[in-house]
């Protein structure tokens, strides 16, 4: 048998496992659930979620509801989604995180007692992220997204500066951020940051360190639109040129595996157990047609 490995410390973090649970409970009542985008990012759940009923809508599609029940994933939502929901007679399952709660309070804080009126509100975040438009969605649509320090351009350096970073993002890429505009900033203005990267995820960044030094080979199994899952693979590559992306336990068969080597099975936040433990189980498939030929 091949010596393969699960991470113990990877998969849902606590905020997506709120979210899951919550959703299975509200299923579990025969009533009609919806949610508002991918209640995780993790296509495998997703379509295990949507076979127990939950019906997965875009914003336009939550606009036109009356009367409905209507989940909130943990991504968080922006204020105008709560005032739709009230005036639609929506009920709400809310299952924001409490850490990305935490971080729309603090940028509503920040925009609403403004004292400058030069002062910007800029987070570091992906573009169209679930979290980021939340965030945003605190400031009127005000606030300045960047990417990467490629994208201080959109920043005027001669003029306040309010940092704040979305909860999933790499804790060294926004304190590199912050020291990179401490340098660039005019010293006669205002620059204040808030340290809001969630620290379970941040620490996977290191245990995952550890556990690909640890493996010949690592597999990182997540889904293709978790901004988390992206980061974490691309640090393991780094630690472990060795290590493959799957997002279904069916993609270990186009991977050429010396299962002699010893083999690792890891995942973002938002990846199950149970999809870990699937790949694990192809790739025994795998070493056991290869031992028979």
């Amino acid at each position: 048998m091949p010596n393969i490995e699960i991470d113990e410390k990877s998969g849902f973090c606590f905020g997506v496992v709120k979210a899951i649970t919550k959703a299975e409970e509200e299923l579990a009542k025969g009533e009609v659930l919806y949610c508002i985008g991918d209640i995780v990012h993790n296509g495998q759940e997703v379509d295990r979620l949507t076979k127990m009923g939950l019906i997965t809508i875009d914003h336009e599609q939550f606009a036109q509801l009356r009367d409905a029940k209507v989940m909130f994933r943990a991504h968080g939502e922006p204020p105008s989604t709560y005032e739709t929901a009230k005036k639609n007679n929506i009920t709400l399952i809310d299952a924001s995180c409490p850490v990305v709660l935490k971080l729309q309070s603090r940028v509503k804080n920040a925009y609403d007692t403004i004292e400058d009126p030069d002062t910007q509100i800029v987070i570091f975040g992906h573009i169209g992220h679930a979290e980021v438009n939340g965030l945003v969605g605190q400031t009127e649509e005000k606030a300045i997204v960047i990417e990467s320090e490629e994208d201080l351009y959109k920043v005027d350096l001669n003029k306040p500066v309010r940092l704040f970073s979305q909860t999933t993002k790499s804790l060294g890429g926004y304190q590199n951020l912050i020291a990179t505009v401490g340098n660039k900033i005019n010293k006669n203005v205002k620059f204040e940051h808030t340290d809001t990267i969630c620290r379970q995820v941040a620490n996977r960044m290191p245990n995952i360190t550890i556990f690909a030094q640890q493996n010949d080979i690592v597999i990182f199994v997540g889904g293709k639109k978790s901004s988390n899952g992206l980061v974490l693979f691309e640090h393991s590559k780094s630690v472990n040129p060795n290590t493959f992306f799957v997002s279904e336990a069916s993609e270990v068969f186009d991977l050429n595996i010396d299962f002699s080597k010893k083999i690792g099975i890891c995942g973002a936040t938002s990846t199950p157990r149970w999809l870990m433990e699937e790949v694990a189980k192809k790739l025994e498939e795998m070493a056991t047609v290869q031992e028979a030929k």
